[in-house]
């Protein structure tokens, strides 16, 4: 079984997602696209993550030279059309949004920190969420969110923002939540992105309450979805795991 990662930044790493496929034994690739690393030709891995960033699905390449959205909702597209698994994380969700149809939008209010989100009745239905309670802290650094298109469902909310969740195909989940984090993602994140603390609001969280937080339960969570989520994967795809 095999993982293939987009890495948008150097400091959103993929954490739990890497921490659990390494833990099931899986062959891990990644394109990190700060170092201008192409995205590769052939669909070969059985899951797609795309990681979250500081760019948004509008970044044009005279903004960033490395970000390529086109190219990006190609390669996604590519996965979907293979019918892979893709998880999409913050601005990852939006562009698997965009590889689905569905614009980028902006969130009602930006969030940083660990947030309390809930399951939506659909989300408490979800077969690969089993493993989320109803109401769960959720890691995030955002200022936008996935659009929606006609198969988009949303699975998950919270007060500053409806679409924590959003499932778009049988294998195709948007998380705008950080699942992921790290106490070493966080305090690099701090340490490059800390002035965006600056910018109060209701769901932002202090330093001091970040530096502080546990993602122990949050990244259980995640790795119960993913191991739900490639299990029947696998069951679907006659393969072995």
């Amino acid at each position: 079984m095999k993982m293939h990662i987009i890495q948008h930044t150097t400091w959103v790493e993929p954490g739990e997602y890497l921490a659990w496929a390494e833990r099931n034994g899986y062959e891990v690739t990644r394109t990190r696209i700060f170092r201008h690393e192409k995205y590769p030709d052939d669909v070969t891995a059985d899951i797609l993550i795309v990681l979250g960033g500081c760019q948004c699905p509008a970044t044009t390449l005279e903004e960033c030279d490395y970000f390529d959205t086109a190219a990006e909702r190609a390669f996604i597209r590519k996965y979907i059309d293979a019918d892979k698994a893709v998880v999409g994380v913050c601005l990852g969700s939006q562009m698997v949004g965009e590889a689905m149809g569905a614009p980028y939008e902006h969130s009602p209010f930006r969030e940083i920190g660990p947030v309390k989100a809930r399951l939506t009745e659909a989300g408490k239905a979800d077969p690969f969420l089993k493993g989320f309670t109803d109401v769960f802290d959720a890691g995030e650094w955002h200022n936008d969110m996935p659009g929606l298109n006609d198969r988009a469902v949303i699975l998950a909310e919270s007060d500053g923002c409806p679409r924590q969740i959003v499932r778009f195909g049988k294998y195709i989940y948007s998380f705008q939540t950080h699942m992921e984090f790290t106490h070493e993602i966080i305090m690099n994140g701090l340490k490059e992105y800390g002035y965006d603390l600056e910018n109060k609001g209701p769901y932002i969280m202090t330093r001091e309450q970040m530096e502080a937080y546990d993602y122990t339960d949050m990244n259980r969570m995640l790795s119960s979805f993913l191991d739900a989520l490639m299990a029947d994967y696998v069951r679907s795809h006659g393969k072995e795991a």
